[in-house]
């Protein structure tokens, strides 16, 4: 008469309502250096291509 305990309820470590797009609002363009530009569209191709690969 063992007790079952293998089922664990799965919860998500960051709630939804928690969660961000990772973009930061208090960007400014003006204040941007070469670097953060290149950043900026590094992250950018990287988003169309996960957004590529999403929809195959």
């Amino acid at each position: 008469m063992g007790k079952k305990r293998d089922r664990k309820s799965k919860l998500p470590q960051v709630p939804k309502n928690m969660k961000s797009d990772g973009l930061d609002v208090e960007y400014s363009e003006e204040l941007a250096d070469l670097q953060d530009r290149e950043a900026i569209a590094r992250a950018n191709a990287a988003d169309e291509r996960a957004k590529k690969r999403k929809s195959e």
